[in-house]
């Protein structure tokens, strides 16, 4: 069963097919995809394959990929979850983009806080690590003000646009 989860302003749950749009929306902006690592979407299908490609991940135990919705209204902001699973080695990559009206405003952190916590608590987890563009300041804040240590840099890791980018890697353990 999927775990959904709540925060004092945020349900984080399973992505539906009724959150193509919400998403379309997040990953069809500029502003969200420049430090991604892919384009912009162009069309709805590509968010609807999206949604799909997440809950086969979950099911293979790949990975899990929350919505971020704000409690009293329908509809998702962003998303957030672990990817590259494993259990066996009980480590995750934390990943989350959340759409530029939300930006600023504390959402960001308060989910992945949560998410660190029931990664730890609930996974099994030993280890979440980040990648990060280097360029990417919020996130490189973010995780930094949250208690992820830089590890080093990735070179060209990522391309975008074509270009390939220089990434910052992170990493909190569980020290329970």
């Amino acid at each position: 069963m999927f775990p959904n989860l709540e925060t004092e302003r945020l349900i984080l749950r399973e992505l539906t097919q009724d959150d193509a749009q919400s998403l379309f929306n997040c990953f069809s902006n500029e502003e969200v995809t420049r430090y991604y690592g892919q384009e912009p979407f162009i069309e709805l299908q590509q968010a609807e394959d999206l949604v799909d490609l997440f809950s086969k991940n979950f099911a293979a135990k790949r990975g899990i990929r929350w919505g971020i919705e704000r409690k009293g209204e329908k509809g998702i902001i962003g998303t957030i979850g672990f990817h590259a699973w494993s259990p066996i080695h009980r480590r995750a990559e934390i990943g989350y983009e959340i759409h530029p009206d939300y930006w600023r405003k504390g959402y960001t952190q308060e989910a992945v806080t949560e998410i660190v916590s029931y990664g730890f608590q609930n996974m099994g987890l030993t280890r979440i690590g980040a990648v990060v563009f280097i360029e990417n300041e919020a996130s490189n804040k973010l995780l930094t003000k949250i208690g992820f240590q830089k590890e080093g840099i990735l070179r060209d890791y990522m391309y975008q646009n074509g270009l390939a980018h220089d990434t910052f890697v992170y990493s909190i353990l569980n020290n329970i």
